[in-house]
């Protein structure tokens, strides 16, 4: 059962966050219909000439059409394949492969139904051969997300949040620098997805990792995020960049919220429906 109390998180005196920047960065796909009627395949453009920057420890959610190019982005930000054009660095190196100081949360939780919890939290330090000298920081992750009790479940055993916060233990436990957010609570219901938002943030600013966020959700966006960027349709590009001039913890009910909400509609062309 997800708690429904306050998060005891306290936000960190530290700042351990990556420095992210996206320079003119484009993006093509090999479109499919040219092969299956054996003919060459024509390009797709997703992405036209994106840029931005991620400063340290900063939370930043992108904000766009279903199929715009949103995820596409976070791919290339995370190192799982090269943009066609442009660059991104990471603290002032390319970003050519995948790192463990970039981890991704998608959207299932992709969690192993034979393993335990403690066993899939601590995937990441055993591939990388290191277990057995940090075991402390599954237990020190789990306890993080408030799992401690559920180290000996098997996922099945989980409701759909408390999956969910065994990702982010999984993705916590590698201390990363840069949480690529790949709309990391789209499947979860909306009283479980309110709850998450709110401990979502409390580990941000506990650890003070940079965070990417895509989302299609216009509130979760301006609860989450120090900024956000609306893109276009597909080809996305840069349509916006709306400051969420707000203290945390922030309240759902607070008017700015609604005048930003406003704002982030008519950049996306639904501000008839607010």
């Amino acid at each position: 059962m997800v708690s429904t109390t306050e998060p005891r998180y306290e936000a960190s005196t530290t700042q351990s966050g990556a420095r992210i920047d996206v320079r003119g960065v484009s993006h093509w796909f090999a479109r499919q219909e040219g092969k299956k009627q054996n003919k060459e395949p024509g390009l797709l453009q997703v992405l036209d000439d994106i840029s931005l920057t991620v400063e340290p420890g900063e939370f930043v959610a992108l904000l766009g059409p279903s199929g715009c190019g949103k995820s596409t982005l976070l791919r290339l930000v995370a190192g799982l394949e090269p943009a066609t054009a442009g660059h991104i660095t990471q603290d002032g190196q390319a970003i050519a492969q995948p790192d463990p100081s970039r981890i991704v949360v998608f959207q299932d939780p992709t969690l192993y139904p034979w393993r335990r919890v403690w066993d899939n939290v601590a995937l990441g330090l055993q591939a990388r051969g290191i277990l057995k000298q940090q075991k402390q920081r599954v237990d020190d992750a789990l306890e993080l997300v408030g799992l401690s009790e559920f180290a000996q479940a098997f996922p099945h055993q989980l409701s759909g949040g408390m999956a969910q916060r065994v990702a982010l233990a999984r993705a916590l436990v590698n201390d990363p620098q840069l949480l690529v957010l790949d709309e990391p609570l789209g499947k979860l219901d909306s009283l479980t997805r309110l709850t998450m938002q709110s401990e979502l943030v409390a580990l941000w600013r506990r650890q003070q990792f940079s965070a990417l966020l895509v989302t299609h959700d216009i509130e979760e966006a301006l609860f989450l995020a120090q900024r956000v960027i609306v893109f276009s349709p597909r080809p996305a590009a840069i349509r916006a960049e709306i400051k969420v001039d707000l203290p945390y913890p922030r309240h759902r009910g607070d008017p700015r919220l609604a005048q930003l909400r406003l704002e982030a509609a008519r950049h996306l062309g639904l501000d008839e429906s607010w």
